[in-house]
């Protein structure tokens, strides 16, 4: 019996006011690892063709810089394009470049958008990629953006799906691409606002927490390694969309609350100029009223 032939999927992953530490999550995935997302087929028929992305390729200069080029060409309007860290837009872009062209050092900004205008959909990982994140913040010299401020601004209409984290846990993203395989790009009710998949943001961290008993009860941690809700201590729980305390980290080993640690909000737009001070509490008008929420959505 003939085999039958498998999909593939052009991604190109490009990296640009980045620390490089999405990448390193996403390496660290567990199930399944990187080299079953490389190389064998996550989902049956369909392959993911990584052709650029700049940490785990052996290759380097003209030879790969040639492969980026040449992907929208022959893969016009059918390849994924990753964005990872914000974008520099200042002074031309020059606060970060990838390669040259004509003996002239090309702008990181004018990569991402050849490569965004003939992409089938782009999904920005990290915080930095979805609202600038680190990168972004005060008194950000280099202009940095993140992706979707930065596609509106030169008129590019394409899908986005943002995963943010700082770094987002690498089965947001995995799940994310497993999705658009298994079942194409996903539609506008299956994001949030941000344009993230609500399978990961569709809840506050608050709603699941395991200190949230504490909360109602108000009881209150005063100091680190006290028991008690982390509230007092600083946490963005309350105002931050992220299913932590359900699959935590490191393979299900624990997570920020879970060591201790108030939650820093780092998956929401302003982290982190708007979450600072990392520790201190946030004013009650922005604690939600997750009762009266639910009772709204019930009605609705």
């Amino acid at each position: 019996m003939a085999k039958a032939k498998v999909q593939e999927y052009p991604v190109v992953w490009i990296q640009t006011g980045t620390c490089t530490g999405c990448s390193v999550t996403v390496l660290n995935s567990v199930s399944p690892t990187i080299k079953n997302v490389l190389i064998d087929e996550v989902i049956p028929g369909k392959h993911v063709n990584l052709k650029f992305q700049g940490t785990v390729m052996a290759g380097q200069g003209d030879a790969v810089l040639k492969v980026l080029e040449e992907t929208p060409k022959t893969n016009k309007g059918g390849y994924i394009l990753v964005v990872e860290g914000a974008i520099p837009t200042k002074d031309g872009g020059i606060y970060g470049v990838l390669g040259e062209k004509n003996g002239k050092e090309v702008p990181l900004m004018s990569r991402v958008e050849s490569l965004a205008k003939d992409a089938l959909a782009i999904i920005a990982l990290g915080t930095c990629a979805t609202f600038g994140g680190i990168a972004a913040g005060k008194p950000n010299p280099g202009g940095y953006v993140g992706a979707d401020s930065f596609l509106k601004s030169k008129g590019i209409n394409k899908p986005l799906i943002n995963v943010s984290g700082c770094p987002p846990h690498p089965d947001w993203f995995i799940g994310t691409v497993a999705s658009v395989l298994l079942s194409g790009l996903p539609k506008p009710e299956e994001l949030d606002e941000l344009k993230r998949p609500k399978a990961f943001y569709g809840k506050l961290i608050h709603e699941n927490c395991p200190r949230r008993a504490y909360f109602d009860e108000g009881k209150f941690a005063r100091k680190f390694g006290e028991p008690g809700c982390l509230n007092e201590l600083g946490c963005k729980g309350p105002v931050t969309y992220a299913d932590c305390p359900l699959r935590m980290w490191n393979h299900g080993v624990n997570w920020c609350i879970g060591a201790g640690s108030p939650c820093i909000g780092c998956c929401e737009p302003g982290f982190p100029d708007l979450m600072a001070p990392f520790y201190q509490k946030l004013n009650d008008a922005n604690l939600p009223t997750i009762g009266k929420l639910q009772g709204k959505e019930a009605k609705n």
